[in-house]
């Protein structure tokens, strides 16, 4: 039974997909608080059997706790807009060690994720207004609405492939720097 669910929640998606003419994805939502449909004025990407896919909107480095040293660069999307914030990285199937998301909010107040329809693990890293990391939940499990929250307050949240932090060697008091 649950086999047949799935082909047609894949031929749903493809169908929305296909008759989508807003502009807008037809994702649910990344983030628990995020309830806004603001659109954006860059286009979105555009969604592909991997789901969206990705678009390089800027650079980012991840720099020691001292910022002396560069411990690692990668490309990112920028989710800024309710919208893009609420599509996050959902329904995707893969993203590479070089690529991320980066989830920017107007306020710094305390944050909480889930992986609703999201089927890759996840690092999602809490930062605050200096770009500075104060909690990352780790090894997030696909598809769960268990919530993630920072447990302090955060105005960015980074999403990498899950393990990207231990793999790295990336940790709290580390900061991120990113240039469009």
């Amino acid at each position: 039974m649950q086999l047949p669910f799935k082909y047609l929640l894949i031929a749903a998606l493809y169908v929305s997909g296909c008759n989508n003419n807003t502009g807008k994805n037809n994702s649910a939502a990344t983030t628990e608080t995020g309830t806004g449909t603001t659109a954006g004025t860059e286009s979105p990407a555009p969604v592909t059997a991997n789901g969206s896919e990705f678009r390089k909107d800027a650079s980012l480095a991840f720099l020691s706790k001292s910022k002396a040293d560069t411990i690692r660069k990668i490309d990112i999307q920028l989710a800024q807009t309710d919208q893009q914030r609420e599509d996050g990285l959902m329904y995707r199937k893969s993203m590479t060690d070089d690529q991320g998301m980066l989830f920017i909010f107007p306020d710094m107040e305390e944050r909480s994720f889930w992986m609703k329809n999201t089927y890759i693990s996840l690092d999602i890293i809490y930062l605050d207004d200096k770009l500075e990391i104060v909690s990352i939940q780790k090894y997030a499990t696909p598809l769960s609405e268990q919530s993630l929250p920072s447990f302090k307050k955060a105005q960015y949240v980074l999403e990498v492939n899950g393990g990207f932090c231990d793999k790295y060697h990336i940790n709290y008091g580390d900061h991120v720097v990113y240039h469009k």
